[in-house]
């Protein structure tokens, strides 16, 4: 996925493949034999990594759930700084996320229903546990926010952030840096309005 920096495995070539193409087409619009195609093996010899598209869905959907959570709790014990670094270290993670794992978003927007249930309550528990991480952070930056309001916050900043499918093809953006800023600045403006708000609910 993103986070990673030397070169696939077989394993990753499918599962990206497999991400791109059902975004694209839609889960039931890909055949097994499209996807061996896009990584330059047969259908069938998919069966030797994976026991179906299935199968793929769930990995890749629990498999980002549990990097997100990973990337957090590093990112949080790595952070060099008080709690305004380790916010600005979580929103740079999750930044990453939705620039360069554009089609897991659409696919986690679209196929979380077809996990079977097992899967889905495991993909809602590791995100669970990435949203109450989040929060912990979020409120030592602004401590006029309650819990609850917090966690609305946090909320709002990832649907912010996982707007980029929406945001036109990847060369139509105006550069990974610069959209990173950007989105980085909007995610911080969120938090900093919802804490402007807090105060002025409370009187402060």
């Amino acid at each position: 996925m993103a986070t990673r920096t030397d070169a696939p495995t077989r394993r990753e070539q499918i599962l990206r493949e497999a991400a791109r193409l059902f975004a694209e087409r839609g889960f039931h619009g890909v055949g097994v034999d499209e996807i061996g195609a896009a990584v330059g093996i047969s259908g069938p010899g998919l069966y030797r990594h994976f026991a179906g598209k299935d199968a793929m869905l769930a990995e890749l959907l629990v498999g980002i759930s549990g990097q997100l959570l990973t990337g957090g709790k590093r990112r949080v014990a790595e952070a060099d700084g008080g709690a305004e670094a380790v916010l600005d270290s979580l929103v740079e993670g999750h930044i990453d996320f939705a620039l360069d794992d554009r089609p897991l978003i659409t696919l986690h927007d679209r196929e979380l229903d077809r996990l079977r249930d097992s899967d889905r309550k495991l993909v809602r528990q590791l995100q669970r546990q990435y949203v109450e991480l989040w929060v912990e952070v979020v409120r030592e930056v602004y401590p006029a926010l309650t819990e609850p309001t917090a966690r609305s916050a946090v909320h709002s900043v990832f649907g912010l952030l996982n707007s980029t499918p929406h945001l036109g093809r990847p060369g139509a953006l105006p550069g990974r840096g610069v959209t990173a800023a950007l989105l980085h600045r909007m995610a911080r403006g969120a938090f900093a309005a919802a804490a402007g708000d807090a105060a002025f609910d409370t009187g402060l």
